[in-house]
């Protein structure tokens, strides 16, 4: 197994053909990212649990549908959707979305992080959203220190939810930055930038961490990448109708990992400004693709889609 994700996984309600009808499609930074790589040309894996009840097990399957092993796919008896959000754009794209309690699907227990997995791969990758109360913040923890053990690549995007940590940042940051040790490849936008002290920190907190690469996606302009003490800024592909940004950042950063595991890479040794402009490139087009179709899972662009757009442009 090329990757694996640890972290979540949700149920977005789209709207139907008819009025008053609603489509029924998984979601979720890491399955996202999960589902990605593998439509990227990697096998791919994921660590979650999620509710014993029908969503439940319509989020199990689309991960099987998608080519993404389920690592653990005991289920719980608590609900997996048990939280609406009500969000419409100007598009219409989004109806509403249930999404499941704060660690409902992250019951993960460390003990079920099995070593001949994270052997079998190559780079194991986290959210932050999942490092909610409980069982799941070992378990995470657990997984990316115990990868790090075993000379594995470490992947981390940060993606701070009030939600999770009840508006207490300070908390969420502390456990952020206690992670930070364990990773090589980071990713954040502009609004989780400050949790690391803010733009002109990063490369600070990048040698204290020893983070290999850092990642600071710019929407529509691009992405700037930060390695060996240097930042270099990509610019991103404007595509002519944005239809729903969900799942753009999670196509980004499944497309930029993919491109770094597809050259072979398997030590931060191995990496070169140039293999990283490459890739944060080949993430940048998978994001703008990912955005002209409606919602997450069904946006996520195949290795071929983002090959043909760059051989057309």
């Amino acid at each position: 197994m090329d990757f694996i994700t640890i972290g979540e996984m949700v149920i977005d309600f789209l709207p139907g053909q008819e009025e008053g009808s609603y489509i029924r499609n998984a979601g979720g930074a890491p399955a996202n990212v999960a589902i990605s790589a593998a439509r990227n040309g990697l096998q791919a894996g994921m660590y979650c649990k999620v509710g014993n009840d029908d969503f439940g097990k319509f989020l199990l399957k689309t991960l099987r549908e998608n080519h993404v092993t389920p690592l653990a796919p005991e289920m719980t008896d608590e609900a997996t959707t048990t939280m609406a959000f009500v969000s419409l754009n100007e598009h219409n794209d989004r109806s509403f979305t249930f999404a499941r309690k704060p660690g409902a699907d992250m019951l993960l227990d460390k003990s079920e992080i099995r070593d001949e997995d994270l052997k079998d791969c190559r780079i194991v990758q986290a959210g932050s959203c999942s490092l909610s109360a409980g069982p799941a913040v070992e378990a995470t923890e657990y997984a990316m220190a115990r990868a790090k053990e075993l000379g594995k690549l470490v992947g981390f995007d940060i993606n701070y939810r009030n939600l999770m940590w009840k508006d207490d940042k300070k908390a969420c940051t502390e456990k952020v930055l206690s992670i930070l040790k364990y990773v090589d490849f980071l990713k954040l936008s502009d609004e989780e930038i400050d949790m690391v002290g803010g733009h002109d920190n990063l490369l600070n907190v990048m040698k204290e961490y020893d983070v290999a690469v850092a990642v600071l996606t710019l929407g529509g302009d691009g992405a700037e990448v930060f390695y060996d003490g240097k930042s270099y800024v990509v610019p991103g592909f404007p595509v002519s109708h944005v239809a729903d940004t969900t799942g753009a950042g999670d196509a980004f950063w499944g497309g930029f990992l993919s491109c770094v595991l597809n050259h072979g890479v398997s030590s931060v040794d191995q990496l070169n400004v140039e293999l990283l402009k490459e890739a944060v490139k080949y993430g940048n087009v998978s994001g703008s693709l990912s955005v002209q179709e409606k919602g997450a899972i069904s946006s996520l662009p195949t290795r071929e889609k983002v090959e043909k757009f760059l051989a057309e442009n």
